[in-house]
């Protein structure tokens, strides 16, 4: 055993040297000469060992090949490794036959050879520096470490063991060899010399305790490594030592005539050598253990721990006797609780390898009462790849032992079964199938082998399965527990035969019989198993997609396949016919079809099979008006009535026999509703509602144009909305029966030559359809409206512009565009039924608080949005409608915050102009609502108006950072939003600002998306509103003008700066000279060519719609009616007006451009005025100007409001270093807060405890 001493590994007479000093220790070397060399203390060399060489010896023997005197290598030929480190690193030479060479330097001159060695281990570790046969002879280990760690290169913080690709990959594995073959070929001499093994190990010991992290890492491997070897060394002499005493105990008890009296010499010799070299080795292993292990498994690297606890973990297995036990089990036990997951991952296979060895589980009988509840807490570890290991490693305690867990700790592991992460659900799938499903008795496993059915082996475990679905009330993922037993139990799950027996034969005597309960369950995984076999992949929600199959695979899921389809084509009509009234049981077995190889019905002559499953079919559809099993059966028939098999005639007549049953009995029943009118009785409605529901279902997948059901429909929605006593449920399925009709006949049309008068018929239809859908809008019963807001969608979708595409010309007549009035009403109906407040959400629901009620409500409020969405998407309805949907961004973020994202996204690709102004309109609705309810004075710290402005904000984080797609757009922006602010005068004079003043607070968000000369053009135009009296008020109630005027002459030609963009823009400085700054008049010609372009394009570019204030209410900006009728202005005299940019063909023109077409005018007018008269009036004119162009118009500000212009400067702050690169600016964005526009910004949390399960 492992000796409790550490042998002390340092000179005579000097104590051990601690590498934990100072710097003052490291500047000083000290003298070191005349000190002795390293050896074991206190022990003479043995006889037996070679004695050491005097200097002189050394100098005068013959070098190794290769090697000079100094511990350099020396090189033959170009491109030979020239020393130990190369010779490693290129992997080109047998490990074998390179130590072997060491150990012939080592035998000619010990002291070189080590030199060698220990330059490897410097060098391996990415050191520059080199240990000298002088350090080596006269310095002790700490010095040389301290002086190979002042020649270390502090350039790079990489080192071989942590440099990637494959050369340094498989460096480490050649390292790791070395070490090994080297133990192993001086395990019989060298390693007990008393001077290589001490020399290695205080070097490595050294270097371990080292603030350097590579010498750290390095030589904490090649310490385990070496220990490692130690130990394959330890349990060949426990060996031999016991081979020797058995060969003496046998000897010594033969009779004294026969006994041989030199062999016991022998043998009791060779016993004590052995004896001896067991000891030096465990004096080494405690060194190594005590010196580094115990100090290295609790460094700060991740890595060094990980390498510590995989190599205990080896010493354990290879030398079970004398490591496996709880003094260094315990190491294991507590890095469990690492911080890092490859830590504990390392824990967990190391344990592994112990407990697959059954004889070893009486020693780790203590260890896992003491961590059991740790490796199973760890089954839910954040890293799946430490869970799976966990599961695996629990599985491997349950089979050493039954009663090692509890019941409570083997339920932790159950439900993992249904994990979303497929490792971890196989896994957790197999420790179910070791617990639940083997099988402990081979005698009454092999009673039972030739028994098949119910009676096999089978049927009791498939049983016990469906009490494990059922008791872990996961009902609707019966395909995530067939997926993740479908490894370990495949045997069982596709035994078909037994599942069929247990749900169609009766129990034999004493046997349980299923519940209703039960039966459903077996049915449901029958059904999963057979699509798993069949499709061969996981189910929807676990893997990342189908994956292509082996050849071995797709052979096994063949014969699957074929093996099911026979046995299910016989066994699925009996099925049928025992449930056929129970719906959910007959809706699971009717998806068995669609996982048939139907080729086999003809190839094995089994037609009357498929006459007895339409027979069943048939049953079900007149039995059933659930709607999802007549959608099994409608989807059952469209499979068997593929034109690829030879069977679709057989089931195209079935079909047809059914469909003309059905439709007799519609006609017939409408007449008789429609003849008693308001006198019908439920009889008459339910006879025209259960025929409809099936009709609708079949005519879902079927063309039943033929039959012309859209008469009868039309028919009863029009008496509907014009009597107003049609049941909602008959509305409901004759608006759905109407629109399959509609695609029907529009299916045929484009597959075809259609006439005119087909093309006529077809569209008198839909015009007729549309307008019923629009009057039911109004329908007082809600799942009625609801239904015709989506028809209305979808087929204005389908019937919009895009129908003409690909050469599909001739079906210009079925177009149909919205008018307004329609448009008014579809957007309304939005508003009204998608953006509630929870209380009415709360309401609408009722009373109760079941989850689920609530989560299909959202599901139908999103879909409702998302129709309407796509209406504005595709130009279908005008894109300014979009703004009432727009200004419910913030407050409906989290339940519709990714479909109006995708709006605002697809939008803005189809006109960015048109999409800035819909974004600024519905930024005007917002203010004029606040100020309807607050008044003309707004508290602007108010929550509402902070709300606004961060409404702004994200509107502009969603122009990005390239500002030169974005600029006409982003001015466009201002201009309006200019307008809006001085659209009304303030009644009580000039000298009071205008009520919407306020409004350019949030215009201010947009600032920084202007370019630098645009921000000129717009502060030119804003000019034109202000008057002098407005420029020189420094009131704060014209605080909002002062801070929009600041946000535009921050940042462009004028000298002056914003006290509220200081900090932004010294960080926008610091970050755009590191990229360097071109010349100035390369950047003037740059911008003076980017203003020519805008120029250039007056004639040419066109805003592809005019903004027409539509005729939508809900759309319209909600003024208050007496400011408005107070302050209308006369639309003849206000410039600039949005009815001017709106009709006016120059203002479609670029807007920018006429900016700087004007300003260019001014000037050049300026300058031939200061030209032609040079007096002194003209002079204090123009100097005039200068003055009111140079003075600084905060200053005042400053002293006034202190405090209000430190909140402005957090928000212009905020908004500027969106400019910036995204170089640095990408994580200051994110700390700051989330931006849910920037995709970049957008930081999923993976920092949680536990898994995603469903």
């Amino acid at each position: 055993m492992i000796t409790s001493e550490l042998p002390v590994l340092q000179d005579s007479g000097q104590d051990t040297v601690s590498l934990s000093m100072s710097m003052s220790e490291l500047d000083d070397s000290g003298d070191v000469k005349g000190r002795k060399k390293r050896g074991r203390p206190g022990k003479p060399p043995a006889p037996n060992k070679k004695p050491r060489k005097s200097p002189s010896e050394k100098g005068s023997a013959r070098a190794p090949r290769g090697r000079k005197a100094n511990g350099m290598a020396q090189q033959y030929r170009e491109g030979d490794p020239v020393t130990l480190f190369e010779v490693v690193k290129q992997g080109k030479s047998a490990m074998q036959s390179v130590v072997d060479d060491w150990i012939e330097s080592y035998k000619q001159d010990r002291d070189i050879a080590l030199l060698d060695l220990i330059n490897f281990f410097i060098q391996c570790s990415g050191c520059k520096g080199t240990v000298r046969i002088e350090m080596f002879r006269n310095m002790q280990n700490a010095e040389i470490i301290r002086k190979m760690t002042e020649e270390f290169d502090e350039d790079s913080g990489d080192y071989p063991l942590t440099i990637s690709g494959p050369l340094w990959k498989k460096f480490r594995y050649n390292f790791c060899e070395f070490i090994s073959v080297l133990i192993r070929q001086c395990q019989y001499s060298i390693i007990y010399d008393e001077y290589m093994m001490d020399t290695v190990i205080s070097l490595l010991t050294g270097l371990s305790d080292s603030q350097v992290r590579a010498f750290r890492h390095t030589s904490t491997l090649a310490a385990m490594k070496l220990m490692t070897a130690l130990v394959n060394v330890a349990l060949n002499l426990s060996i031999h030592q016991d081979n020797t005493q058995r060969q003496y105990e046998a000897e010594r008890n033969k009779m004294v005539g026969k006994r041989a009296n030199e062999k016991l010499e022998l043998l009791l010799q060779k016993r004590k050598e052995l004896q001896e070299n067991q000891d030096e080795i465990e004096n080494m292993m405690n060194s190594i253990f005590k010196g580094i292990f115990v100090h290295r498994y609790r460094d700060a690297i991740a890595e060094i721990r990980a390498i510590c606890i995989e190599e205990i973990g080896v010493w354990m297995k290879m030398y079970s006797d004398a490591f496996l036990n709880d003094s260094y089990l315990k190491y294991v036990g507590w890095t469990l609780h690492d911080r890092q997951g490859e830590v504990r991952l390392k824990c967990l296979k190391a344990l592994q390898n112990l407990y697959t060895n059954r004889e070893l589980f009486p020693k780790l009988e203590l260890f896992t009462n003491r961590f059991k509840d740790r490796i199973v807490s760890m089954t839910l570890d954040k890293e799946y790849d430490v869970a799976v290991e966990a599961i695996r490693l629990v599985t491997l305690i349950l089979q050493g032992s039954e009663d090692a867990l509890s019941n409570e700790d083997c339920e932790n592991v159950y439900h993992l079964v249904y994990s979303a992460h497929r490792p971890v659900a196989v896994a957790a799938g197999e420790f179910l199938h070791r617990k639940l499903f083997s099988r402990h008795d081979p005698q009454a496993e092999e009673a039972l082998a030739k028994r098949r059915g119910r009676s096999s082996p089978n049927g009791n475990l498939i049983r016990m399965l469906v009490l494990f679905f059922l008791e872990s009330e996961l009902h609707e993922h019966a395909a995530y527990l067939v997926d993740s037993l479908w490894e370990s139990s495949h045997e069982l799950l596709k035994d078909w035969e037994c599942m069929t027996e247990l749900l169609l034969e009766e129990p034999v005597q004493g046997e349980e019989v299923l519940s209703d309960r039960q039966e459903g369950a077996l049915i449901e995984l029958t059904v999963c198993t057979i699509r798993q076999a069949a499709e061969a992949h996981p189910p929807v929600g676990r893997g990342t997609g189908k994956r292509v199959l082996t050849a071995k695979e797709r052979k096994t899921q063949i014969d699957d396949k074929n093996k099911l389809t026979e046995h299910f084509i016989m066994a699925l009509p009996m099925l049928l016919s025992k449930y056929q009234t129970d719906s959910e049981k007959v809706a699971n077995l009717l998806q068995i079809p669609q996982f048939f190889d139907l080729d086999v019905y003809s190839a094995g002559r089994m037609e009357k099979h498929l006459d007895a499953l339409l027979k069943q079919i048939k049953f079900v559809v007149e039995k059933h008006t659930d709607t999802e099993v007549l959608e099994a059966c409608s989807k059952t028939y469209s499979i068997l009535c593929s034109e690829e098999y030879t069977i679709m005639n057989r089931v195209d007549i079935a079909r047809s026999q059914l469909i003309d049953e059905l439709a007799d009995r519609f006609n017939h029943s409408v007449e008789e509703l429609l003849q008693a009118g308001e006198e019908a009785d439920d009889d008459d409605i339910y006879n025209v509602l259960s025929t409809l529901k099936r009709l609708t279902s079949f005519h879902n997948a079927h063309d039943l144009t033929r039959w012309d059901f859209f008469g009868n429909c039309y028919r009863l929605l029009r008496t509907g909305i014009e009597q107003g006593s049609m049941p909602e449920q008959i509305a409901v399925q004759a608006l759905q029966c109407s629109h399959y009709s509609i695609l029907w006949q529009l299916v045929k049309i484009t597959e075809g030559s259609p006439s005119k008068d087909d093309l006529l018929a077809l569209r008198r239809v839909v015009k007729s359809f549309l307008a019923v859908c629009q009057q039911c809008l109004s329908n007082v019963n809600t799942p009625v409206k609801e239904q015709a807001f989506m028809l209305l969608c979808d087929l204005l979708m389908i019937f919009s512009h895009q129908l003409t595409t690909g050469a599909r010309e001739g079906l210009q007549p079925l177009i149909f565009n919205p008018d307004s009035t329609l448009q008014n009403e579809l957007l309304n109906f939005v508003l009204d039924h998608a953006f509630i407040d929870q209380d009415d959400e709360n309401q609408s629901i009722g009373d109760e608080d079941d989850e689920a009620n609530k989560i299909e409500a959202l599901h139908k409020r999103r879909n409702l949005l998302a129709a309407f969405s796509k209406l504005i998407i595709y130009d279908i309805v005008d894109m300014p409608a979009a703004a009432d949907i727009f200004k419910h961004y913030m407050k409906y973020y989290n339940d519709y915050g990714d479909i109006i994202k995708e709006t605002l996204s697809k939008t803005r690709q189809t006109d960015k102009i048109l999409c800035a102004k819909t974004l600024i309109l519905s930024l005007q609705q917002l203010f004029n609502e606040l100020i309807q309810d607050q008044g003309p004075t707004l508290d602007r710290t108010s929550s509402h108006v902070s709300g606004i402005k961060e409404l702004a904000r994200r509107f502009a984080l969603t122009f990005g950072l390239d500002q030169i797609k974005t600029r006409e757009a982003v001015a466009t922006l201002h201009k309006d939003g200019i307008e809006f602010a001085f659209k009304y005068q303030n009644p009580k004079g000039p000298e009071y600002p205008p009520p919407n003043l306020a409004f350019l607070e949030v215009l201010c968000e947009f600032s920084s998306k202007l370019l630098r000369q645009d921000k000129k053009t717009v502060h030119s135009y804003l000019e034109k509103f202000m008057t002098e009296q407005m420029m020189e008020r420094r009131e704060d109630i014209w605080l909002p003008l002062i801070s929009y005027r600041n946000s535009l002459l921050t940042g462009g030609d004028e000298d002056r700066m914003s006290i509220n963009s200081g900090s932004s823009s010294s960080k926008a400085g610091s970050v755009r000279s590191k990229k360097g700054r071109p010349p100035m008049h390369k950047r003037r010609i740059e911008e003076e060519s980017v203003e020519g372009s805008w120029m250039m394009r007056n004639d040419t570019l066109q805003t592809p719609g005019a903004l027409q204030t539509p005729q939508l209410t809900s759309t319209v900006l909600r003024e208050n009616p007496r400011q408005a009728a107070e302050h209308m202005p006369d639309q003849d005299s206000e410039p600039g007006s949005d009815s001017d940019f709106v009709h006016n063909p120059q203002m479609q023109m670029s807007w920018l451009g006429q900016q700087k077409m004007e300003e260019l005018n001014r000037k050049e007018r300026t300058a031939m005025n200061y030209m032609k008269a040079r007096s002194g009036g003209v002079r204090q004119t123009v100097r005039g100007l200068m003055e009111d162009d140079a003075e600084p118009i905060f200053e005042d500000v400053m002293m006034s409001s202190r405090g209000q212009l430190e909140d402005m400067s957090e928000e212009f702050e905020d908004t500027m270093v969106i400019d910036l690169p995204p170089s640095r600016n990408r994580r200051e964005r994110a700390e700051l807060r989330p931006d849910f526009f920037d995709s970049a910004a957008m930081i999923e949390d993976e920092s949680g405890f536990t898994m995603p399960m469903f």
